[in-house]
Protein backbone atom coordinates (compact mmCIF):
# COMPACT_ATOMS: atom_id res chain seq x y z
CA UNK A 1 0.00 0.00 0.00
CA UNK A 2 1.59 3.63 -0.98
CA UNK A 3 2.07 5.58 1.89
CA UNK A 4 1.38 8.79 -0.47
CA UNK A 5 3.26 11.03 -2.52
CA UNK A 6 6.68 12.98 -2.40
CA UNK A 7 7.19 15.75 -4.90
CA UNK A 8 11.02 16.25 -5.80
CA UNK A 9 12.24 19.58 -7.68
CA UNK A 10 15.38 19.34 -9.17
CA UNK A 11 17.11 21.31 -11.61
CA UNK A 12 17.52 20.34 -15.26
CA UNK A 13 21.74 18.89 -14.90
CA UNK A 14 22.59 15.58 -14.08
CA UNK A 15 24.00 17.19 -11.25
CA UNK A 16 21.39 17.59 -9.91
CA UNK A 17 19.41 14.89 -10.82
CA UNK A 18 21.34 12.39 -9.76
CA UNK A 19 20.95 12.48 -5.89
CA UNK A 20 16.80 13.13 -6.79
CA UNK A 21 17.18 10.19 -8.49
CA UNK A 22 19.01 8.11 -5.63
CA UNK A 23 16.38 9.51 -3.30
CA UNK A 24 13.49 8.31 -5.63
CA UNK A 25 14.44 4.75 -5.72
CA UNK A 26 15.35 4.61 -2.40
CA UNK A 27 11.63 5.95 -1.25
CA UNK A 28 9.56 3.84 -4.28
CA UNK A 29 11.55 0.33 -1.86
CA UNK A 30 9.94 2.35 1.08
CA UNK A 31 6.33 2.20 -0.92
CA UNK A 32 5.88 5.94 -1.73
CA UNK A 33 5.16 7.10 -5.01
CA UNK A 34 7.14 9.66 -6.63
CA UNK A 35 6.84 12.47 -8.71
CA UNK A 36 9.31 14.92 -10.39
CA UNK A 37 9.02 19.22 -11.19
CA UNK A 38 12.13 20.09 -12.88
CA UNK A 39 12.69 22.20 -16.58
CA UNK A 40 12.14 21.89 -20.26
CA UNK A 41 16.70 21.15 -19.89
CA UNK A 42 15.67 17.38 -18.05
CA UNK A 43 13.63 15.78 -20.68
CA UNK A 44 16.74 13.91 -21.47
CA UNK A 45 17.14 12.58 -18.50
CA UNK A 46 13.65 12.28 -17.07
CA UNK A 47 12.87 9.25 -19.35
CA UNK A 48 15.31 7.45 -17.09
CA UNK A 49 13.54 8.97 -14.09
CA UNK A 50 11.75 6.60 -11.92
CA UNK A 51 8.23 8.79 -10.97
CA UNK A 52 5.07 8.57 -11.64
CA UNK A 53 4.75 11.58 -13.74
CA UNK A 54 7.18 14.71 -14.53
CA UNK A 55 5.83 17.75 -13.91
CA UNK A 56 7.63 20.70 -16.69
CA UNK A 57 7.79 23.75 -14.17
CA UNK A 58 8.54 27.14 -15.96
CA UNK A 59 11.67 28.56 -14.28
CA UNK A 60 14.85 31.12 -14.59
CA UNK A 61 18.30 32.01 -14.04
CA UNK A 62 18.34 34.92 -11.91
CA UNK A 63 21.88 36.58 -12.32
CA UNK A 64 21.39 38.91 -14.97
CA UNK A 65 22.15 43.18 -14.63
CA UNK A 66 19.70 43.78 -17.38
CA UNK A 67 16.23 45.19 -15.75
CA UNK A 68 14.53 44.21 -18.68
CA UNK A 69 16.02 40.41 -18.31
CA UNK A 70 14.87 40.61 -14.18
CA UNK A 71 11.89 41.25 -14.70
CA UNK A 72 11.27 38.44 -17.29
CA UNK A 73 12.97 35.80 -15.58
CA UNK A 74 11.39 36.92 -12.21
CA UNK A 75 7.84 36.69 -14.17
CA UNK A 76 9.00 33.09 -15.61
CA UNK A 77 9.52 32.23 -11.80
CA UNK A 78 5.84 33.75 -10.51
CA UNK A 79 4.54 31.67 -13.42
CA UNK A 80 6.39 28.88 -12.46
CA UNK A 81 5.05 29.32 -8.51
CA UNK A 82 1.66 28.90 -9.91
CA UNK A 83 2.39 26.26 -12.24
CA UNK A 84 3.97 24.31 -9.33
CA UNK A 85 0.58 25.46 -6.91
CA UNK A 86 -1.60 23.50 -9.51
CA UNK A 87 0.93 21.00 -9.22
CA UNK A 88 0.90 20.51 -5.58
CA UNK A 89 -3.40 20.97 -5.41
CA UNK A 90 -4.02 18.21 -7.31
CA UNK A 91 -1.32 15.25 -6.53
CA UNK A 92 -1.09 16.51 -2.96
CA UNK A 93 2.32 15.43 -1.98
CA UNK A 94 3.38 14.54 1.62
CA UNK A 95 6.80 16.86 1.59
CA UNK A 96 8.24 18.15 -1.55
CA UNK A 97 12.24 18.45 -1.98
CA UNK A 98 14.53 20.40 -3.74
CA UNK A 99 17.80 19.05 -5.36
CA UNK A 100 19.15 22.59 -6.15
CA UNK A 101 19.14 24.74 -9.24
CA UNK A 102 17.25 27.96 -9.68
CA UNK A 103 13.96 24.93 -11.42
CA UNK A 104 13.19 23.84 -7.77
CA UNK A 105 12.39 28.06 -6.36
CA UNK A 106 8.67 27.59 -7.70
CA UNK A 107 7.99 24.43 -7.01
CA UNK A 108 9.43 25.12 -3.41
CA UNK A 109 7.86 28.71 -2.95
CA UNK A 110 4.57 26.98 -3.89
CA UNK A 111 4.87 24.35 -1.02
CA UNK A 112 6.01 26.83 1.36
CA UNK A 113 2.66 28.87 0.51
CA UNK A 114 0.66 26.08 1.03
CA UNK A 115 2.09 24.59 4.47
CA UNK A 116 3.71 21.51 2.94
CA UNK A 117 6.72 20.77 4.50
CA UNK A 118 9.92 20.78 2.60
CA UNK A 119 13.61 20.10 2.68
CA UNK A 120 16.50 20.99 -0.22
CA UNK A 121 19.12 18.59 -0.50
CA UNK A 122 22.73 20.92 -1.03
CA UNK A 123 25.81 18.99 -2.29
CA UNK A 124 28.23 21.47 -1.58
CA UNK A 125 30.44 22.68 1.60
CA UNK A 126 28.56 26.13 0.45
CA UNK A 127 24.93 26.79 -0.62
CA UNK A 128 24.54 27.72 -3.85
CA UNK A 129 22.10 30.40 -4.95
CA UNK A 130 18.91 29.08 -5.51
CA UNK A 131 19.31 26.93 -2.06
CA UNK A 132 20.40 29.96 -0.58
CA UNK A 133 17.10 31.66 -1.19
CA UNK A 134 14.78 28.84 0.44
CA UNK A 135 17.30 28.21 3.24
CA UNK A 136 15.40 30.49 5.64
CA UNK A 137 11.88 29.54 4.54
CA UNK A 138 12.41 25.17 4.25
CA UNK A 139 11.75 23.08 7.04
CA UNK A 140 15.06 21.49 6.72
CA UNK A 141 18.43 21.17 5.01
CA UNK A 142 20.26 17.89 4.10
CA UNK A 143 23.97 18.70 3.40
CA UNK A 144 26.57 16.98 1.97
CA UNK A 145 29.15 18.66 3.58
CA UNK A 146 27.01 21.26 5.44
CA UNK A 147 27.92 21.08 8.62
CA UNK A 148 24.79 21.08 11.55
CA UNK A 149 25.36 23.60 13.84
CA UNK A 150 23.70 26.33 16.01
CA UNK A 151 23.25 28.55 13.32
CA UNK A 152 19.97 29.53 12.07
CA UNK A 153 20.64 27.22 8.66
CA UNK A 154 22.57 25.03 11.17
CA UNK A 155 19.70 24.29 13.52
CA UNK A 156 17.76 22.18 10.42
CA UNK A 157 20.56 21.17 8.69
CA UNK A 158 21.25 17.27 8.81
CA UNK A 159 24.15 16.27 7.67
CA UNK A 160 23.24 13.15 5.17
CA UNK A 161 25.96 12.79 2.75
CA UNK A 162 25.64 13.21 -0.62
CA UNK A 163 24.19 9.46 -2.80
CA UNK A 164 26.59 7.48 -4.93
CA UNK A 165 26.31 5.85 -8.14
CA UNK A 166 25.79 1.70 -7.50
CA UNK A 167 29.35 1.30 -8.95
CA UNK A 168 30.77 3.51 -6.51
CA UNK A 169 29.37 1.10 -3.60
CA UNK A 170 30.75 -1.73 -5.33
CA UNK A 171 34.34 -0.44 -5.23
CA UNK A 172 34.09 0.28 -2.15
CA UNK A 173 34.52 -3.25 -1.28
CA UNK A 174 37.96 -3.61 -2.51
CA UNK A 175 39.91 -2.56 0.55
CA UNK A 176 43.13 -0.08 0.05
CA UNK A 177 46.50 -1.40 0.52
CA UNK A 178 49.46 0.85 -0.05
CA UNK A 179 52.26 -0.70 -2.55
CA UNK A 180 55.02 -1.30 -1.11
CA UNK A 181 58.45 -0.08 -2.17
CA UNK A 182 59.60 -2.18 -5.61
CA UNK A 183 55.56 -2.77 -6.17
CA UNK A 184 53.44 -0.50 -8.99
CA UNK A 185 52.10 2.46 -7.71
CA UNK A 186 48.99 3.18 -9.84
CA UNK A 187 47.95 7.35 -9.52
CA UNK A 188 44.75 8.06 -10.96
CA UNK A 189 44.12 12.13 -12.53
CA UNK A 190 40.57 13.41 -13.64
CA UNK A 191 39.40 16.55 -13.88
CA UNK A 192 36.39 16.81 -16.09
CA UNK A 193 36.28 18.96 -19.04
CA UNK A 194 36.92 22.33 -17.32
CA UNK A 195 39.94 20.22 -15.14
CA UNK A 196 41.56 18.18 -17.75
CA UNK A 197 43.82 20.95 -19.22
CA UNK A 198 45.32 21.85 -16.36
CA UNK A 199 46.51 18.59 -15.30
CA UNK A 200 47.37 17.91 -19.03
CA UNK A 201 50.13 20.32 -18.79
CA UNK A 202 51.22 19.87 -15.50
CA UNK A 203 50.90 16.58 -14.51
CA UNK A 204 52.98 14.97 -17.27
CA UNK A 205 55.60 18.40 -16.92
CA UNK A 206 55.78 17.06 -12.60
CA UNK A 207 56.16 13.50 -14.03
CA UNK A 208 59.43 14.49 -16.08
CA UNK A 209 61.39 15.66 -12.75
CA UNK A 210 60.87 12.48 -10.86
CA UNK A 211 64.23 10.22 -9.89
CA UNK A 212 63.94 7.28 -12.68
CA UNK A 213 63.79 4.53 -9.98
CA UNK A 214 60.20 6.43 -9.08
CA UNK A 215 59.05 6.47 -13.01
CA UNK A 216 59.18 3.06 -13.31
CA UNK A 217 57.10 2.63 -10.84
CA UNK A 218 54.30 4.69 -12.04
CA UNK A 219 51.18 3.02 -13.60
CA UNK A 220 49.32 6.46 -14.40
CA UNK A 221 45.74 6.86 -15.48
CA UNK A 222 44.60 10.15 -16.47
CA UNK A 223 41.33 11.78 -18.40
CA UNK A 224 42.39 14.33 -20.84
CA UNK A 225 40.30 16.32 -23.50
CA UNK A 226 40.15 14.64 -26.70
CA UNK A 227 42.42 17.11 -28.07
CA UNK A 228 45.50 16.60 -25.73
CA UNK A 229 45.39 12.80 -25.25
CA UNK A 230 48.08 12.61 -28.20
CA UNK A 231 50.53 15.07 -26.53
CA UNK A 232 49.96 13.65 -23.46
CA UNK A 233 50.30 10.40 -24.48
CA UNK A 234 53.73 10.94 -26.10
CA UNK A 235 54.83 13.06 -23.11
CA UNK A 236 54.28 9.60 -20.98
CA UNK A 237 55.71 7.46 -23.72
CA UNK A 238 59.01 9.75 -23.86
CA UNK A 239 59.36 9.38 -20.00
CA UNK A 240 58.91 5.50 -20.47
CA UNK A 241 55.97 5.71 -18.31
CA UNK A 242 53.62 3.33 -18.29
CA UNK A 243 49.55 5.56 -18.89
CA UNK A 244 46.49 5.18 -20.50
CA UNK A 245 45.19 8.22 -21.19
CA UNK A 246 41.77 8.77 -22.59
CA UNK A 247 38.81 11.54 -22.97
CA UNK A 248 36.71 9.27 -20.94
CA UNK A 249 36.83 5.74 -18.78
CA UNK A 250 33.48 3.52 -18.45
CA UNK A 251 35.29 1.99 -15.23
CA UNK A 252 35.91 5.18 -13.95
CA UNK A 253 34.73 3.84 -10.14
CA UNK A 254 36.93 0.54 -10.40
CA UNK A 255 39.89 2.49 -11.34
CA UNK A 256 39.22 4.89 -8.19
CA UNK A 257 39.60 1.49 -6.16
CA UNK A 258 42.21 0.32 -7.99
CA UNK A 259 44.57 3.50 -7.12
CA UNK A 260 46.94 4.26 -4.55
CA UNK A 261 46.59 7.94 -5.20
CA UNK A 262 43.66 10.50 -6.91
CA UNK A 263 44.60 13.94 -8.20
CA UNK A 264 41.04 15.76 -9.25
CA UNK A 265 39.13 18.54 -9.07
CA UNK A 266 36.74 18.64 -6.10
CA UNK A 267 33.24 18.90 -7.22
CA UNK A 268 30.99 17.29 -4.74
CA UNK A 269 29.96 14.31 -6.10
CA UNK A 270 34.09 13.68 -6.57
CA UNK A 271 34.97 14.15 -3.33
CA UNK A 272 31.88 12.15 -2.22
CA UNK A 273 32.81 8.96 -4.27
CA UNK A 274 36.50 9.40 -3.16
CA UNK A 275 35.69 9.28 0.33
CA UNK A 276 33.38 6.65 0.11
CA UNK A 277 35.07 4.43 -1.50
CA UNK A 278 38.54 5.69 0.45
CA UNK A 279 41.45 6.21 -1.00
CA UNK A 280 44.17 8.75 -0.50
CA UNK A 281 43.34 12.28 -2.74
CA UNK A 282 45.57 15.60 -3.43
CA UNK A 283 42.28 17.95 -4.60
CA UNK A 284 42.91 20.82 -7.31
CA UNK A 285 39.95 22.93 -6.95
CA UNK A 286 38.69 24.60 -9.97
CA UNK A 287 39.58 28.32 -9.70
CA UNK A 288 36.60 29.94 -11.30
CA UNK A 289 33.68 27.53 -9.37
CA UNK A 290 30.59 29.39 -8.85
CA UNK A 291 30.81 30.93 -5.25
CA UNK A 292 34.19 28.73 -4.45
CA UNK A 293 32.89 25.52 -3.56
CA UNK A 294 34.95 23.44 -4.79
CA UNK A 295 37.36 24.54 -2.27
CA UNK A 296 35.20 24.28 0.30
CA UNK A 297 34.39 20.49 -0.45
CA UNK A 298 38.03 20.20 -0.79
CA UNK A 299 38.52 21.62 3.09
CA UNK A 300 36.16 19.33 4.18
CA UNK A 301 37.70 15.96 3.19
CA UNK A 302 41.30 17.98 4.00
CA UNK A 303 39.79 18.66 7.34
CA UNK A 304 38.77 14.89 8.05
CA UNK A 305 42.73 14.21 7.28
CA UNK A 306 41.54 12.33 3.92
CA UNK A 307 43.14 14.54 1.37
CA UNK A 308 45.21 17.39 1.21
CA UNK A 309 44.07 20.84 -0.28
CA UNK A 310 46.32 22.18 -3.25
CA UNK A 311 45.21 25.93 -4.79
CA UNK A 312 45.94 25.48 -8.91
CA UNK A 313 48.00 28.62 -8.38
CA UNK A 314 50.53 26.83 -6.04
CA UNK A 315 50.90 23.96 -7.85
CA UNK A 316 54.75 24.07 -10.58
CA UNK A 317 55.73 20.99 -12.13
CA UNK A 318 58.36 21.24 -9.46
CA UNK A 319 55.44 21.22 -6.57
CA UNK A 320 53.65 18.36 -8.08
CA UNK A 321 56.49 16.16 -8.47
CA UNK A 322 57.33 16.91 -4.63
CA UNK A 323 54.00 15.70 -3.45
CA UNK A 324 53.79 12.67 -5.56
CA UNK A 325 57.61 11.70 -5.05
CA UNK A 326 56.84 12.30 -1.86
CA UNK A 327 53.78 9.92 -0.75
CA UNK A 328 55.10 7.55 -2.95
CA UNK A 329 57.39 6.85 -0.63
CA UNK A 330 55.28 7.26 2.48
CA UNK A 331 53.20 4.18 2.44
CA UNK A 332 51.98 4.96 6.18
CA UNK A 333 51.01 8.68 5.53
CA UNK A 334 48.69 7.37 2.27
CA UNK A 335 46.96 4.10 4.62
CA UNK A 336 46.39 7.19 7.19
CA UNK A 337 44.53 9.03 4.44
CA UNK A 338 42.39 6.31 2.69
CA UNK A 339 41.51 5.29 6.02
CA UNK A 340 40.28 8.74 7.08
CA UNK A 341 38.42 9.48 3.48
CA UNK A 342 36.77 6.52 4.36
CA UNK A 343 35.35 7.27 7.94
CA UNK A 344 34.58 10.77 6.47
CA UNK A 345 32.20 9.03 3.79
CA UNK A 346 28.55 8.19 3.89
CA UNK A 347 28.13 5.25 1.74
CA UNK A 348 24.01 5.34 3.13
CA UNK A 349 23.29 8.97 2.20
CA UNK A 350 20.25 8.02 -0.03
CA UNK A 351 19.05 5.46 3.19
CA UNK A 352 20.14 9.04 5.38
CA UNK A 353 18.41 11.50 2.74
CA UNK A 354 14.89 9.32 2.57
CA UNK A 355 15.03 8.88 6.45
CA UNK A 356 14.95 12.78 6.61
CA UNK A 357 12.61 13.22 4.38
CA UNK A 358 10.01 10.55 5.78
CA UNK A 359 10.76 12.69 9.00
CA UNK A 360 9.14 16.19 7.50
CA UNK A 361 6.60 14.49 6.21
CA UNK A 362 5.34 12.90 8.99
CA UNK A 363 5.30 16.57 10.71
CA UNK A 364 8.68 16.16 12.55
CA UNK A 365 11.26 19.00 13.02
CA UNK A 366 14.54 18.79 12.74
CA UNK A 367 15.03 18.33 15.97
CA UNK A 368 12.48 15.44 16.75
CA UNK A 369 14.65 13.89 13.52
CA UNK A 370 18.26 14.32 15.77
CA UNK A 371 16.94 12.98 18.68
CA UNK A 372 15.24 9.78 17.07
CA UNK A 373 17.92 8.92 14.43
CA UNK A 374 19.42 5.69 14.46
Amino acid sequence: MSKGVILLAAGGTGGHLFPAEALAHELIERGWKVHLATDHRAERYSRQFPAVEVHSIASATLGSKNPIAMLSAFWSIWQGVRQAGRVIARIKPEAVVGFGGYPTLPPLYAATRRKVPTLIHEQNAVMGRANKALASRVDAIAGGFLPEGASAEGAKTVTTGNPVRPQILEAAKTPYTAPAADEPFRFLVFGGSQGAQFFSDAVPAAIALLPEAQRKRLAITQQARAEDVARVKAAYANLGVDAQVSPFFTDMAARMAAAHLVMSRSGASTVSEIAVIGRPALLVPYPHALDHDQAANAAALAAAGGAELHPQSTLSAERIAALVGGLMEDPGRLTAMAAAARSAGKPDAARLLADLTEAIASGKTVSDYRRTRA
